[in-house]
C-alpha cells in the first residue's frame, strides 16, 4: 500500500491512455473488472462533427470481462480543476461513475472514477459491425483530429501495455485494410 487509500484516481480507457491533458501526480496501468470497451459512442466534438459523428469508445457491463487502461492519481490541490476540465472534455454524453481499479506494479486495489457514455445519451450510436466501425473511422474527422488516428493510437497503446482487446484490434485490422499504405 502506498498510504494514499483516499486518493482521487481517474481511469482512462480511450484517448486518456495516450493523451492525458491534465496534471496528475502518478499514472499506472490498471484494469477494471466487469466492463468491456466498445466503439459505440458517437463523437461530434472530438473525432467527428454533427451530422457525421466519429466512433469512440465507451464501456459496457459484461460479467467476467476486464478492461485495461491507465489510472491517474490526481493531487488534492488539482482535483476540482481536473474534474472541471474532464467534465468539459467528456461533455459529449459521458457521465462520471465510480469503479474499483486494480493497479499494476505492485498490484493494488483502489476506488476510482471513470467516464462512461450510456445508451441514454444523445450521441450514443450503439452496436455496429467492426468493419462498419472501421469504415466510419476511416472517413470521420473532428476538432481533435481524424477518427482513424484515435483507433490506431488506442490499439498501439494497448499493445504497449500488453493488454488484449479483441474488439479494438478487430476494428484496427479492418481500418488498416481501408487506409492507403504508407
Amino acid at each position: 500500500m502506498t498510504g494514499d487509500e483516499d486518493a482521487f484516481w481517474v481511469f482512462g480507457y480511450g484517448s486518456l491512455i495516450w493523451r492525458p491533458d491534465f496534471p496528475f501526480a502518478e499514472s499506472r496501468p490498471a484494469m477494471i473488472e466487469g466492463w468491456v470497451r466498445r466503439f459505440w459512442q458517437g463523437s461530434t466534438d472530438h473525432r467527428g462533427v454533427p451530422g457525421a459523428p466519429g466512433r469512440v469508445v465507451t464501456l459496457l457491463p459484461e460479467p467476467a470481462a476486464v478492461c485495461w487502461g491507465v489510472a491517474y492519481r490526481i493531487a488534492d490541490s488539482d482535483r476540482a480543476s481536473v474534474l472541471a476540465h474532464l467534465d468539459y472534455r467528456e461533455k459529449g454524453g459521458y457521465a462520471l461513475e465510480g469503479v474499483t481499479l486494480l493497479l499494476s506494479g505492485p498490484h493494488e486495489e483502489r476506488a476510482g472514477f471513470v467516464y462512461i457514455a450510456t445508451p441514454d445519451n444523445p450521441n450514443y450510436l450503439g452496436p455496429a459491425d467492426e468493419a462498419e466501425i472501421a469504415r466510419i473511422a476511416a472517413t470521420s474527422r473532428g476538432p481533435s483530429g481524424p477518427n482513424d488516428e484515435y483507433v490506431l493510437r488506442l490499439a498501439h497503446a494497448l499493445r504497449e501495455m500488453d493488454a488484449e482487446d479483441p474488439h479494438v484490434f478487430a476494428v484496427e485490422g479492418h481500418l488498416r485494410r481501408l487506409l492507403p499504405a504508407g
